[in-house]
């Protein structure tokens, strides 16, 4: 059976994300490679980004953006947009493709790796979600959650190191170095090559139109109702000033329509855009500056003093680059307490909480006016998310234990 095919399976916006970072350094290393992806969650839109790769399986956008597990109300609404008969479609282009064989790369947790188990082809794991970071180190506690993970010593439950131990189990790959540790404990070959998070940001230089202003990084997440929420919660709790520019880098959500008719009774004007920013619309209102810059994360995080964060894997990749971030958790279904106070723990605090947003104001003027604070901070972060180049070395893990 042909074994220069190779299908993605990821469950997410962040795991899309991460797949394609390590497919770009992948097809130069195996041009004559034939890669397909199958998105389980939303549209898979990171992987547009991509040429010659081809798309299998049906795409629904599930009602909690895929964090049904998180509340029972969640999992009702998407059992009712048809999550079940989605996923059996899906099942059944998984093993239609791997009928004709080739190798699977399941990127995400348990759904896409006990697929890639049951395909019954050979098949890699990265596991991007989990880290023991969560449970063996502060702030705070979330018993009973880290006794439970202590006693495995392992954020990764038993029925998922029996599937990373499958007999066509060929590559695990984790997320950081302590993780992989308390995997091979349990006789899994993890390996721990680098973030691939951390990868495709553009250092330049900020221009000269933005030096005098305090730079914020507005982080709403990426999901639609969710994301207009959350980008209202934030701008209501920012306090006035003339002095912030606020960097608002998104993807397509919120659109257009629903950014004007938000901004509007906020305050918020349109105005011109600041030489040099890049950005695609700039309004003026009572927390400063706003620049809304579609696609600009990886060229404008370099540039933010401090972020202000209803995110998963954007605020993980801003706090690595050494930039302390406040969040604010909502209603959901994703940037809920649980996920806010988990994050700040996988991130050693480098992300704080605010329980209200009286409480992001206060944090906020605290770390703007304490540089050391948020240098200490950010020193955490870049630790805790490790340096830029795990893109590269993690097709490389790829090239040599799953396509052989």
């Amino acid at each position: 059976m042909p074994t220069n095919r190779l299908l993605v399976l990821s469950n997410g916006h962040g795991e899309d994300l991460i797949a394609r970072r390590i497919l770009e350094p992948l097809q130069r290393l195996e041009p004559s490679l034939a890669i397909a992806v199958l998105p389980l969650v939303g549209q898979g839109s990171s992987y547009r980004e991509l040429d010659g790769i081809s798309a299998i399986g049906p795409r629904l956008t599930l009602p909690s953006g895929g964090f049904s597990n998180q509340s029972a109300g969640g999992l009702a609404q998407d059992l009712k947009a048809g999550l079940l008969g989605n996923t059996w479609k899906q099942w059944q282009s998984l093993q239609q493709w791997s009928h004709q064989g080739g190798r699977i790369l399941a990127v995400g947790d348990l759904l896409p790796l006990a697929m890639a188990w049951a395909s019954g082809v050979p098949y890699g794991f990265i596991g991007t979600p989990k880290s023991d970071y969560t449970w063996c180190s502060g702030p705070g506690s979330a018993w009973p959650a880290d006794a439970y993970h202590r006693c495995k010593a392992s954020e990764w439950d038993p029925w998922e190191w029996a599937l990373m131990q499958g007999s066509h189990c060929r590559l695990v790959i984790c997320r950081d170095r302590l993780t992989a540790r308390g995997l091979r404990r349990h006789g899994v070959r993890a390996l721990a090559p680098g973030n691939p998070m951390m990868d495709g940001f553009l250092p330049s230089s900020i221009p000269a139109s933005l030096t005098g202003l305090r730079r914020l990084l507005l982080l709403p997440g990426s999901r639609a109702p969710e994301a207009r929420r959350n980008l209202r919660r934030l701008l209501k709790a920012l306090p006035p000033s003339s002095e912030h520019v606020l960097l608002l880098a998104c993807g397509q959500q919120p659109d257009d329509a629903s950014l004007r008719a938000l901004m509007e009774p906020l305050g918020y004007q349109t105005t011109e855009v600041p030489t040099g920013s890049d950005a695609d619309a700039a309004w003026r209102g009572p927390g400063g500056l706003l620049l809304l810059g579609r696609g600009r994360f990886e060229t404008w995080a370099p540039w933010a003093e401090l972020g202000l964060a209803c995110a998963g894997t954007a605020t993980e990749q801003l706090v690595g680059l050494g930039c302390p971030a406040l969040s604010l958790p909502g209603q959901g279904p994703q940037f809920k307490r649980g996920f806010a106070e988990r994050q700040s723990r996988l991130l050693g605090g480098a992300v704080r909480v605010c329980q209200s947003p009286d409480a992001l104001a206060t944090g906020m003027q605290l770390l703007l006016n304490e540089p050391q604070l948020r240098e200490e901070l950010g020193r955490i972060g870049r630790r805790r998310m490790g340096p830029a180049g795990g893109s590269l070395a993690s097709a490389q893990a790829i090239q040599r234990h799953l396509l052989p």
